[in-house]
């Protein structure tokens, strides 16, 4: 066991697991305010901070507080493990209702549209397929961090298979699908050991394509074109800050799957992957800032491996929230380290 500790896929693995929560807990002060709002009311975040009481849906949480982008990650990492390595959507909602009854007033508020409506939905007894119809917000996307930590990249088809049945209880469309398979596609590339984030940007792009295929159509912009463009934003050689500026207003940083998930393949590449300076950039962004953190920055954990996470930071993060992730990421571990035999 001990050298599976020691060794570089679990330092990916774990460091993709503490990435999202970094992201997450950096990005949760500004969540929903706009670039302007952000330097009116903090000038420029650069560390964990509490959210301000201005901000009506993250008001209360303590700084390095997460919210429900690394609670799904937790509950999806959890699920898969009793599960014996399998994605099973039953057990996964299950968890999920389990998490919201422990603190119905708070963890009911924190979830997105498209989950609260799936779950409404099944409760009044539609069935998964059908409960996940309309969902194309990031909701899927945000939790695919553990999907692509237990696939194989290099197999495509059975990738997005487990983030089909991630997805089919709240985000059953194609655009849902395909941006949920581009951050496991990118995950799973980084925490196999890819080094290169050009080519881990065309996995993400390979991922869309073969998520395309799958839940019900729904019409939107092409998730591929926006990558495609965002990347070209960050190396037009302009400012930092006027890149930043292109792809909150070229790009979008709402809660569509369509505009978070290339905005965060962009902060990616704009981070150089390094987590710690991806989740101040994704923290002043703008839009859904705690979200876009957590897919960016669990990206980018799982390229640089835990050890470019502070000590400061993890502890900040671990205190706050009472989590330890070793034992997770031990556990993802060994199943990613089965599926490759």
């Amino acid at each position: 066991m001990k050298k599976i500790l020691d060794g570089e896929i679990y330092k990916r693995i774990y460091g993709a697991l503490m990435g999202v929560a970094l992201g997450d807990a950096m990005g949760m002060p500004s969540e929903f305010w706009s670039r302007s709002r952000i330097t009116r009311y903090f000038g420029k975040i650069t560390t964990f901070l509490p959210a301000p009481k201005e901000n009506e849906i993250t008001r209360g949480l303590k700084a390095g507080e997460i919210t429900d982008d690394t609670h799904m990650t937790i509950i999806v990492s959890k699920s898969i493990i009793e599960s014996g390595g399998r994605v099973d959507p039953q057990a996964i909602i299950k968890n999920i209702v389990k998490w919201i009854s422990d603190d119905q007033n708070k963890n009911f508020n924190i979830i997105g549209p498209s989950t609260k409506s799936a779950f409404e939905k099944i409760r009044n007894g539609a069935s998964m397929e059908e409960a996940g119809k309309y969902g194309v917000t990031n909701g899927g996307a945000m939790k695919m961090i553990p999907i692509g930590i237990i696939s194989n990249w290099r197999d495509m088809d059975n990738l997005v298979e487990n983030v089909r049945l991630v997805c089919l209880p709240t985000h059953n469309t194609n655009l849902a699908i395909a941006g949920a398979s581009a951050i496991a596609a990118a995950v799973s590339y980084c925490a196999g050991g890819g080094d290169d984030l050009e080519e881990m940007i065309q996995v993400a792009i390979s991922g869309v394509q073969h998520g395309m295929r799958f839940g019900f159509e729904i019409i939107g912009a092409s998730i591929i074109k926006r990558i495609e463009l965002a990347i070209e934003l960050v190396k037009t050689g302009k400012h930092i800050e006027e890149i930043m500026n292109d792809i909150y207003e070229v790009i979008g940083c709402g809660l569509d799957t369509t505009e978070s998930v290339p905005a965060a393949l962009a902060m990616v590449l704009l981070a150089g992957g390094v987590p710690e300076k991806c989740a101040r950039l994704c923290a002043n962004l703008g839009g859904d800032t705690d979200t876009i953190g957590a897919m960016a920055c669990g990206i980018c954990g799982a390229f640089k491996g835990i050890d470019a996470i502070s000590e400061d930071s993890i502890n900040l993060i671990q205190t706050t929230n009472q989590i330890d992730f070793t034992e997770i990421a031990e556990q993802l571990c060994l199943i990613r380290m089965q599926t490759m035999i």
